[in-house]
């Protein structure tokens, strides 16, 4: 019942550093998946989603985290072939599981493996039996992110964490790195599934801390970024080219622009 991940050209092989093809390490995906290292940011083709008008300046930014602050890839995919194989299905090859990181974990089950309501909340289970005993640490801290972060705080852009991660496991990630002073809070989805979609995340995380949409900027790294933050309240979304989506993905979702680096992403935000 597997259907084959579409290819993405940020999505890399699931080889490298590590010598073996399980589990994976940090150090071979972000081999593969190296940005140049002059800085440079495109425009998208719009200024702000569905409109000509100029974007404000934002004072607030909202981060995603999975291919956006951390290279989660090691963790997640180890946690979904764990998964997997509690429920009796031979995993495919790890590099066609790269879609899995992003979206929320129950419509990838059922996407790709054909699962119904039960069997997707079971794998989900499963998946998180192995990423909270140590899956979410299996992660690494891109190179420059701090340092943009720093810029932004200096500032005084106010900075909060926005994923469809659940919100316990992000803090603790969050946490873990020493990334949470640069955050006002960690926004993330619920344990219960009552809140996993991104544009549900941001619309928790507008009421949680009082934000106004209009002063407010998303910045991720794939679709569902773009796409959940417009949803959400209309938020543009600056794309992140160092993550899991290609640009071809961003641009199609309407990206205000995107940038290649996190020093690329700190000026373009520093310039509005």
């Amino acid at each position: 019942m597997y259907e084959k991940p579409a290819a993405s050209a940020a999505s890399p092989a699931a080889s490298g550093s590590c010598g073996t093809a399980a589990p994976l390490c940090a150090d071979s995906i972000r081999e593969k998946s190296a940005i140049p290292a002059a800085a440079a940011w495109r425009p998208a083709g719009r200024t702000t989603p569905g409109s000509s008008q100029a974007l404000n300046a934002p004072n607030r930014v909202l981060f995603d985290l999975d291919g956006t602050l951390t290279d989660s890839s090691p963790g997640i995919l180890n946690s979904v072939v764990y998964a997997l194989e509690k429920m009796g299905v031979t995993p495919p090859p790890r590099e066609e599981l790269f879609s899995f990181i992003g979206p929320p974990l129950k419509g990838s089950f059922q996407r790709f493996f054909g699962f119904d309501d039960a069997q997707a909340l079971r794998a989900i289970g499963y998946y998180r039996e192995y990423f909270s005993a140590g899956g979410l640490f299996e992660n690494a801290v891109y190179p420059g992110i701090p340092e943009a972060l720093e810029r932004l705080r200096g500032a005084g852009k106010r900075l909060c964490v926005a994923t469809s991660k659940p919100e316990e496991f992000s803090l603790r990630i969050v946490e873990h790195f020493g990334l949470l002073p640069y955050f006002e809070a960690v926004c993330g989805a619920s344990m219960d599934a009552s809140r996993t979609e991104k544009a549900q995340v941001l619309r928790y995380a507008l009421d949680r801390l009082g934000m106004e949409p209009e002063d407010c900027l998303m910045v991720g790294d794939r679709e569902h970024d773009v796409l959940g933050a417009r949803e959400a309240a209309g938020i543009p979304c600056l794309g992140v080219l160092w993550g899991y989506g290609s640009r071809e993905e961003l641009t199609s979702a309407g990206a205000l622009a995107l940038a290649e680096t996190p020093e690329a992403m700190a000026d373009w935000i520093l310039k509005l």
